[in-house]
């Protein structure tokens, strides 16, 4: 009996594997801490406890993994803000967001220290703005309206960290969990970061988009994987993330874990990911008034026309906002 019963359950075991669902998932650039819980949720086991087989295929500068989730090559799609989302809506590109990891853009301004921009108002006045192409055309647009910046002081930054490093009254863009790191590294001193996020620009990021058909076909594997991911955040930011940052490091040979340790500090510190609607609705948290909200913005800014836009389309947000991981988090202790 002792025997029948050890393969039946081995049986079961075998069972469950074969069940397991498989799933590409691709992000937008190279592995980084930026990533880091949904590698957390392959690391742990999160994604397989779900019933899912999760390979994440990362993304780069020769690399664009956008169209691949509308051509059905992969399954769920890392995309940076809600302004790709609108843009899919508008032409007709039929993907759905289904959770914002992060409840803030980590897109900054970054300036040097003693130069009179630790006042955000300040940045304005300041005679070189570095920023690259897709900036310009996006964000930037939004600086000009809401907080008068100015066309005329604009530069083309090429994600090289030298001509801001050698004009002391320059500012430039960068990543807020991401280029302080490096500026320290070259640069020997602590920048000034002014997150967009806290001066108004509204859009979530770090989404997760799925096909439309995806959404209405299977939705269980769609709620399967949103939750795993919410998971494997929790786990990332409060837990042990030894087992995340060796995949990534393996995916990315140029992260280091001391880079990635530091990004997760200035996350948390930023509340880039665990802040405002996810406190009390968990991780991943969307409402539909804050995606108005950013998109009247973005019709203010002068980058869509008012109606052009079907705002019903952006999102399905039966996904989140059910509290998943916050259980988690208290027994981590995060705060």
């Amino acid at each position: 009996m002792r025997t029948l019963a050890l393969a039946t359950l081995a049986a079961l075991a075998c069972s469950t594997a074969v069940a397991q669902d498989k799933v590409t998932f691709a992000t937008n650039w190279k592995a980084q801490a930026a990533h880091g819980g949904f590698y957390q949720a392959v690391a742990d086991g999160t994604y397989r406890k779900y019933g899912l087989d999760v390979t994440i295929q990362q993304g780069g500068p020769q690399v664009n993994n956008r169209p691949l989730l509308p051509a059905g090559r992969i399954d769920f799609l890392m995309t940076g803000n809600l302004l790709h989302s609108f843009d899919n809506v508008k032409n007709g590109v039929p993907t759905v967001v289904v959770a914002a990891m992060f409840q803030k853009d980590p897109q900054a301004l970054i300036a040097h220290p003693g130069q009179g921009y630790e006042n955000f108002a300040a940045l304005k006045n300041a005679p070189v703005a570095l920023i690259a192409k897709d900036g310009q055309f996006s964000w930037w647009q939004w600086l000009k309206v809401t907080h008068g910046f100015k066309d005329e002081v604009l530069k083309p930054y090429n994600y090289n960290l030298g001509p801001f490093l050698a004009n002391p009254k320059s500012i430039q863009q960068g990543y807020s969990v991401a280029e302080p790191i490096y500026v320290q590294n070259q640069g020997k001193f602590k920048p000034v970061v002014h997150l967009l996020a806290d001066h108004g620009f509204s859009t979530y990021s770090t989404l997760i988009e799925a096909r439309a058909e995806t959404v209405k076909a299977k939705p269980d594997l769609v709620q399967r994987f949103v939750d795993a991911s919410i998971i494997g955040w929790v786990n990332y930011l409060y837990g042990d993330r030894k087992a995340a940052a060796a995949l990534m490091m393996k995916d990315n040979p140029e992260m280091t874990e001391a880079e990635m340790e530091a990004s997760v500090a200035l996350m948390k510190q930023q509340g880039i990911v665990d802040s405002g609607e996810s406190l009390a609705a968990g991780i991943g948290a969307m409402s539909q008034a804050r995606i108005n909200d950013f998109h009247a913005q973005m019709v203010k800014a002068g980058l869509y026309k008012a109606g052009e836009v079907d705002l019903s389309k952006v999102a399905a947000l039966q996904f989140v906002n059910r509290r998943v991981g916050l259980d988690q988090k208290a027994k981590l202790g995060g705060r």
